[in-house]
């Protein structure tokens, strides 16, 4: 499978933007992080994360860690936007994915560049049209929606993919309605006390979950900004 990005001139980047930052990156992903699909960790190695980020924080891009970008919220860490989309992916490629929480855009600039017809809903008005600007600079056609994202995106529904980027204390009703026959589902779900990062498949009509790890994510509020 070959990623749909085509790379810019800026997107290569100098130093610990470039190329070569990305490389380590994605083979830490791979030798260290336990990510074994090649087209996730070439979609990885494609997407410029240091585009996703203000320009005083571009230089730790392609460490493994969450960074602020603003309005109170995070990008994720590479290996959480790695490994929730090799989960997504690991029984078949959906032909339609929802992201809950556009946010930077990154995570769903990965999935578009796997090829995957992309929709993500934003509550936060202001990340969302900076997050537009950067799908369109990209030449990514992820289609967007400002909304509490809570409530998916119906008129689209069902998904064969379904994946949540903030955390919340159940899964919410109206995210699995829209989950189509043998789609996957990946969320963080838990409390205070801590997060876990679920899988939920539709198989059969039925719902089957599956615990993969400990995870640490923004809440998923209501409502929108």
């Amino acid at each position: 499978m070959m990623p749909r990005y085509q790379i810019r001139p800026e997107a290569k980047g100098l130093g610990m933007t470039s190329q070569r930052a990305r490389d380590r990156m994605v083979e830490r992903l791979r030798n260290e992080g336990g990510i074994a699909d090649e087209a996730v960790l070439t979609a990885m190695r494609t997407v410029p994360r240091h585009l996703f980020l203000d320009e005083a924080l571009a230089s730790r891009a392609y460490e493994d860690t969450a960074l602020p970008i603003g309005n109170g919220q995070t990008i994720s860490q590479p290996w959480v936007v790695a490994r929730m989309t090799e989960a997504l992916v690991e029984h078949g490629l959906p032909d339609r994915v929802l992201e809950v929480g556009t946010g930077s855009g990154y995570q769903a600039s990965v999935l578009a560049t796997l090829g995957l017809e992309t929709y993500s809903v934003e509550r936060i008005e202001e990340l969302l049209r900076v997050a537009r600007r950067r799908f369109r600079h990209q030449g990514l056609n992820v289609r967007t929606r400002h909304d509490d994202g809570r409530a998916g995106w119906p008129e689209y529904a069902p998904f064969g993919g379904i994946l949540v980027t903030a955390g919340a204390a159940a899964m919410e009703p109206a995210l699995l309605e829209q989950l189509a026959e043998g789609g996957t589902l990946v969320a963080p779900v838990g409390g205070p006390n801590g997060q876990r990062l679920l899988r939920i498949r539709r198989l059969d009509g039925q719902l089957v979950q599956e615990d993969l790890g400990g995870v640490v994510f923004v809440p998923l509020l209501p409502g929108t900004l």
